[in-house]
C-alpha cells in the first residue's frame, strides 16, 4: 500500500475506436495502451491465430540445427537433450522428445541438480553423456555462454546444438549449430522462450520429415499439441506476451485441456482445474509451480517423465509427488520472506541510502531463494540478491526493477564471484562466503551510483480511471479477453474517483488479512476485497471515504455473477 500512481493519459481516439472495434471506450484504451493503434491489430490482439506465428526457417541457427538432427536420426545416432530444471526448460526438452520419438530417433535427456550441478552445461555431466554413446547432444534453454564445454564436446568426437534465448556474450560456442532469436538481430521476436525456441526447432523438424513446409496430419496435430508446452514455458519464463509470444500462450492455453498426453492431464487434475479454464493466472499460481517444484526442491528430472513417457498411473503417482513438494515449498518460501524482511530492518536496507538489498542465510534452500528475492523485489522495489550458504560457498539468485539490468551489474562485480549469468531482470550466481562482503558493498555501490531515490519509489501504473457504472459484467469479460496477462501485457489496473463507504469495512479471511468493504459512486454500488490490507480498515473507518486502484473480477457464487473489485491500493483525503 501506499504507492506513486503514474495514471495514463485518455487516448483522444477512445470513443471512435472504440466504436470502430465493437469494444468500449475503455476497452480501446486498454487496447491502446498496449500498444495497438489501428482495426488490423485490434484483431491480431484480440484473435490471435496459429497462422500468424513466425515461420521456424527465420529462427537463426534453425536450419542448420535441424538438418544435423535429421543426419544423426538416419544413422540411428544416439540423441540425448540436455535441459534446463525450470518450466521453461522442462517443457522445451518435453517438445523435443515427443518430436523425437515419433520420428524414431533413440533419444534421451539429462537436466542438471540445480543444488549439486548448477545452471547450464557442466564438463562432468558431458563426459558421462558421450562415454555412454551420445552422438548428438542438444541444449534446451542453455549453452549459450558454454564456451568450455563445447570445446569438450567437440574434443570427445561428439556434436552439440545449442538452443537458448538467454543473454550471449562476445564469444560463441563452438556448437556444430546455435539456435537462438537473439543471434543476428533480425529475428522479429527476440523475446521467444527457451520452450519457445524448441517449438520451432520441432516445427521446422515436422516439415522436414514431412517433405513438404505443408505438414502432414500426424505432424500437425503434435504441433498443435506441443503448443500447450510452448505457452507453459512462455507464461512460466516471464517473457513478453505480445506478438508472436502472445500467439503461443494465447492458442497454447486454448489447447491445454485437450492435451493427449497423461502428465498434463494429471497436472491439471492435481492443481484443481480440470473444471475450470485455464488463463495466465492459473499458469502462473497453480500448474508452473508444481512444474517448479521438482527442480527447487529435488530433482527436476521427474517433471519431464511426468510430460514425456509417463502413463497415466505414474502421471498421477508423480503429480501428487510434485503437489506435496509444492506445499513444502510454499511452507519454506514464507518462513524466508519473514526472515530476511527482518534481516533488512537490521541491516538498514529498507532506507534511501542503499538501493539494493544483499542478503546471505545458512539455511535457505536454494531452489526457493529466487522466489523469496521476487517477493522483496516486490515489498521494497529495489535489486535484490539472495544468497544461500553451505560449506563456505553461496548460491544466490537475483531479482531486479527496471532500469537496473543485473547481467551487467553482476558483471561489473564480477572480481567477487565464482560464477554468474542471467537475464536483466533475474540472474543467478556462486561466490565464495568471504567475498559476500566485498561483492554486497561493490553491488549495493553501483546501485546507489545508477538508480534515483525516485526509482526505488513502489510505482502503480493505471491503465484508466473510469466511473463505477462503466463496470458493467460484458466489460469486465472484454478485459478478460486481453489476456493471457504478464510482461508487456500486464492485468489491467483502474482507477476510481472518490468513493464512499456503503457499509462498514470487515477484515476477513482465516487470520482476518484481508479487508472487505462495499464502497458507492452516485447510484453505483460494488463490493471490493483488498487482500493483505486489514491495516488500512481503521483509515477507512475514519475516512469513509477513498479512492481505489484496482482490478476488475467477476465473483461466481452459487450460480451467481457479479463484477467486484479486487483492490490493490487506497488512498485516502489526507493523501496526495
Amino acid at each position: 500500500m501506499g504507492k506513486e500512481w503514474i495514471i495514463q493519459q485518455p487516448w483522444e481516439a477512445r470513443q471512435q475506436a472504440g466504436i470502430d472495434w465493437n469494444l468500449s471506450p475503455l476497452v480501446a484504451q486498454l487496447l491502446y495502451n498496449r500498444g495497438v493503434e489501428t482495426t488490423e491489430q485490434a484483431k491480431a490482439f484480440l484473435a490471435p491465430q496459429m497462422i500468424d506465428l513466425i515461420p521456424p526457417e527465420i529462427l537463426p541457427g534453425n536450419e542448420q540445427a535441424a538438418e544435423i538432427i535429421s543426419e544423426v536420426i538416419a544413422e540411428g545416432g544416439k540423441i540425448v537433450l540436455y535441459g534446463d530444471y525450470d518450466v521453461d526448460g522442462i517443457t522445451g526438452v518435453a517438445i523435443l522428445w515427443h518430436l523425437l520419438k515419433k520420428a524414431g530417433a533413440d533419444v534421451s535427456y539429462y537436466v542438471p541438480h540445480r543444488v549439486e550441478e548448477g545452471y547450464g552445461l557442466n564438463s562432468s555431466a558431458l563426459k558421462t553423456i558421450i562415454d555412454e554413446g551420445a552422438r548428438l547432444i542438444i541444449s534446451v534453454d542453455c549453452g549459450i555462454t558454454s564456451v568450455a564445454e563445447a570445446q569438450l564436446v567437440a574434443d570427445m568426437g561428439a556434436r552439440l546444438i545449442i538452443t537458448d534465448h538467454h543473454q550471449s556474450q562476445a564469444e560463441l560456442p563452438a556448437a556444430a549449430a546455435i539456435v537462438h532469436p537473439g543471434l543476428d538481430g533480425n529475428y522479429p521476436n527476440p523475446d521467444l522462450c527457451g520452450a519457445g525456441v524448441a517449438f520451432k526447432l520441432a516445427w521446422l523438424m515436422a516439415q522436414k520429415l514431412t517433405g513438404a513446409p505443408r505438414v502432414s496430419p500426424e505432424y500437425r496435430q503434435f504441433l498443435i499439441d506441443a503448443l500447450a508446452l510452448a505457452a507453459l514455458g512462455t507464461i512460466a519464463d516471464v517473457v513478453s506476451l505480445t506478438g508472436e509470444n502472445r500467439v503461443i500462450a494465447r492458442c497454447g492455453l486454448s489447447m491445454i485441456k485437450e492435451s493427449p498426453w497423461p502428465g498434463v492431464r494429471a497436472l491439471i487434475d492435481v492443481s484443481g482445474l480440470a473444471d475450470s479454464a485455464i488463463d495466465g493466472t492459473a499458469v502462473g499460481f497453480k500448474l508452473a509451480p508444481r512444474i517448479n517444484a521438482a527442480g527447487r526442491m529435488g530433482h527436476a528430472r521427474l517433471a519431464i517423465d511426468l510430460l514425456t513417457w509417463a502413463d497415466e498411473n505414474r502421471a498421477r503417482e508423480i503429480a501428487l509427488y510434485l503437489d506435496e513438494h509444492n506445499r513444502n515449498r510454499q511452507a519454506k518460501q514464507r518462513k524466508y520472506v519473514k526472515q530476511a524482511s527482518e534481516m533488512i530492518e537490521r541491516a538498514g536496507f529498507d532506507g534511501d541510502t542503499q538501493r539494493a538489498i544483499v542478503l546471505a542465510a545458512e539455511d535457505w534452500h536454494p531452489g526457493i531463494i529466487g522466489i523469496v528475492a521476487a517477493r522483496i523485489v516486490d515489498e521494497y522495489n529495489k535489486p535484490t540478491v539472495l544468497i544461500s550458504l553451505s560449506n563456505g560457498v553461496g548460491q544466490g539468485s537475483a531479482r531486479s526493477i527496471p532500469y537496473f539490468e543485473l547481467h551487467k551489474a553482476l558483471e561489473d562485480c564480477s572480481e567477487f564471484l565464482v560464477s554468474h549469468g542471467g537475464h536483466a531482470m533475474a540472474a543467478g550466481l556462486r561466490i565464495e562466503e568471504d567475498k559476500i562482503p566485498a561483492f554486497t558493498e561493490s553491488f549495493i555501490r553501483r546501485a546507489n551510483n545508477s538508480l534515483s531515490g525516485t526509482a526505488i519509489v513502489s510505482k502503480l501504473h493505471i491503465d484508466s480511471v473510469i466511473d463505477l457504472e462503466e463496470l458493467s459484467e460484458s466489460t469486465v469479460l472484454a478485459i478478460n479477453n486481453l489476456g493471457p496477462f504478464g510482461t508487456s501485457n500486464p492485468k489491467p489496473v483502474l482507477a476510481s474517483d472518490w468513493l464512499t463507504l456503503a457499509e462498514e469495512p470487515r477484515c476477513v479471511g482465516r487470520g482476518g488479512d484481508h479487508l472487505q468493504c462495499v464502497l458507492r459512486q452516485n447510484g453505483a454500488v460494488i463490493k471490493a476485497i483488498a487482500f493483505g490490507a486489514a491495516d488500512q480498515a481503521e483509515q477507512l473507518k475514519e475516512h469513509r471515504k477513498c479512492r481505489v486502484a484496482f482490478e476488475p473480477i467477476i465473483n461466481e457464487f452459487k450460480g451467481r455473477r457479479s463484477v467486484e473489485m479486487q483492490v490493490v491500493d487506497f488512498k485516502f483525503p489526507d493523501q496526495s
